[in-house]
C-alpha cells in the first residue's frame, strides 16, 4: 500500500497570502495529500512568500534553511510575490525545488507530479502582464473568522511598492460568486467573513465569459448584507480615496458591518504623498476620519503609515506625527521603509539614514498605543457584543468587540464561536 504524500505550508506576508495558502491547502488534499505542522516532518513544504520587506525575504531563506537540516529529503516548494519578483534569486538557494509565480500557485499539485528531488530547482512563473484570472480564496483556521478574497492585484503605481509586480492587474471576483462563497462558509458555521484584497476599494474589476465585468464595492457590501448566517463582516484595508461616502454611510447603518475601518495614510505630509505617487492627500483623509466619527463615534480607525521615506525630513515626520495626534484614529500600523528593486522610489533623494527610520518609527509606535489606549477607556463601562474565539491558550480564551476590542477571558467551551453581551472594564 502507497503511503500517503503529506505537506506542509507556512506562509509570510498578508491575510490575503493566508487566505490564498489555506485554499491551496484545500486543492492539494482533494489531490490526496495530507496536511502536516510545518514544524514537523512532511514530504512537501510550501512556503508562501510576500516580498513587501527585506524581513520576509530573509525569512524565506531562513525556513528553507530549517527544512534542509530537518528534512533533506523533502521537496521545497516557494511561492507568492517573492517568487514572481525575484524566481532566480530564489531558485539558487540551496534546498529549493520549484518555484512558481501568481499565475501558477493554485496547481501547485500539478507542477509535484513532474517533480524530482535532487533535480535542479524548476522555475515556473510567467510575464506579470499574463495574469488575467482571479481565484477565490479565504483562510479557515477555526470556524470564528475567515478572510475572503475578493480582490486581486493593483491598477496603481505607488513609487514605494512592487505589488502590481508581483500580483498583476487589478481584478475582482463577481458580486454572485463572493456570495455564493459567504453562504457556503455560514453553512460550515462562520460566524465573521474579513473581506480581503490588494486594493479591496476598487473590487469589480473582471472578465466573464470573454466579456468585461464592471461591478463596486458598494454593490458587494450590499448584496453581503443579505446572506443569511453570517452575523459580521469586516472591511480589511480599503483606499481613502475609494472609500466612498455611501460606503460609510452604508456600515453605520449596517446590522452586519462592523464599525471598524483601516485606511492606509502613508504619510502626513502633502509633499510625501505626492512623492510616494498617493492618489489622495492629507485634507481627503481628515475629511473620511471626520464623516465616521459623524456617523459612527465608537468605530475604531486603523491606520497604515510609513516611515523614513526618501526624502522625508524631520519637518516632513512632524507634519505625520502632528497630523495622526491630531486625528481621532484608534491605532497604527507602522512601516519602517526598505528599498525595493525596480521601484520609482529610489531615484528619490536624499536617502534617510536608517537609524533615523527606526527612531520614527519607534515615536508613531508609542503614540498608537496611547491612541489605542484611550479608545478602549473611552468605552469603558460599555456594553458590546464579543465574538469569543474557539482557542484555549493556556486556560484563556479571547474575542473581539464589534468596533474591535480585544477582550481575554477565562475559557468557558459554551463561548466558543458565539457572540456575548459583554461590559467593557
Amino acid at each position: 500500500m502507497t503511503r500517503e504524500k503529506t505537506v506542509a505550508f507556512h506562509t509570510l506576508g498578508c491575510k490575503l497570502n493566508f487566505s490564498e495558502t489555506s485554499t491551496i491547502g484545500r486543492l492539494m488534499e482533494k489531490e490526496g495529500f495530507v496536511k502536516k505542522d510545518f514544524d514537523g516532518p512532511a514530504d512537501v513544504y510550501v512556503i508562501n512568500t510576500c516580498s513587501v520587506t527585506d524581513n520576509a525575504d530573509k525569512e524565506c531563506r531562513q525556513l528553507v534553511r530549517r527544512i534542509q537540516r530537518r528534512s533533506p529529503e523533502s521537496l521545497v516548494v516557494i511561492t507568492g510575490c517573492y517568487a514572481q519578483l525575484k524566481p532566480k534569486e530564489i531558485a539558487e538557494i540551496p534546498g529549493v525545488d520549484l518555484v512558481l509565480g501568481a499565475a501558477e500557485k493554485f496547481n501547485i499539485a500539478g507542477h509535484l507530479r513532474e517533480l524530482t528531488k535532487g533535480d535542479s530547482a524548476r522555475i515556473s512563473s510567467c510575464d506579470i502582464e499574463d495574469v488575467h484570472t482571479f481565484h477565490s480564496s479565504w483562510s479557515v483556521n477555526d470556524r470564528t473568522r475567515t478572510f475572503l478574497k475578493v480582490q486581486d492585484g493593483c491598477d496603481y503605481n505607488c513609487s514605494f511598492c512592487t505589488i502590481p509586480m508581483a500580483r498583476g492587474i487589478s481584478r475582482s471576483d463577481s458580486v454572485a460568486n463572493v456570495v455564493a462563497n459567504a453562504r457556503e462558509l455560514a453553512a460550515n458555521g462562520v460566524k465573521e467573513i474579513v473581506l480581503t484584497g490588494v486594493n479591496l476599494g476598487d473590487f469589480g474589476k473582471g472578465f466573464e465569459g470573454g466579456k468585461k465585468r464592471e461591478e463596486s464595492f458598494y454593490e458587494l457590501i450590499q448584496a453581503l448584507e443579505a446572506v443569511e448566517g453570517i452575523e459580521r463582516y469586516r472591511i480589511s484595508s480599503i483606499e481613502p480615496n475609494l472609500l466612498t461616502d455611501e460606503i460609510i454611510r452604508f456600515v453605520a447603518a449596517s446590522k452586519k458591518f462592523m464599525p471598524h475601518f483601516h485606511i492606509p495614510l502613508q504619510s502626513g505630509s502633502n509633499d510625501i504623498l505626492a512623492l510616494m505617487r498617493r492618489r489622495y492627500r492629507r485634507e481627503l483623509y481628515a475629511e473620511k476620519v471626520a464623516l465616521i466619527r459623524e456617523t459612527m463615534p465608537h468605530c475604531a480607525i486603523g491606520v497604515d503609515v510609513i516611515v523614513g521615506f526618501p526624502s522625508e525630513s524631520d519637518a516632513h515626520f512632524r507634519d505625520t506625527f502632528n497630523f495622526l495626534h491630531s486625528l481621532d484614529v484608534t491605532y497604527f500600523h507602522v512601516f519602517t521603509y526598505s528599498e525595493r528593486d525596480n521601484t520609482h522610489a529610489l531615484e528619490i533623494q536624499p536617502v534617510v539614514p536608517v537609524h533615523v527610520r527606526h527612531e520614527r518609527n519607534k515615536a508613531l509606535r508609542q503614540l498608537s498605543f496611547k491612541k489605542q489606549q484611550y479608545f478602549a477607556e473611552q468605552h469603558t463601562g460599555q456594553t458590546r457584543k464579543v465574538l469569543f474565539e474557539g482557542a484555549n491558550k493556556d486556560g484563556m480564551m479571547e474575542g473581539y468587540t464589534d468596533n474591535y476590542i480585544r477582550v481575554v477571558t477565562p475559557f468557558r467551551a459554551e463561548w466558543e464561536n458565539s457572540i456575548v453581551d459583554w461590559e467593557l472594564r
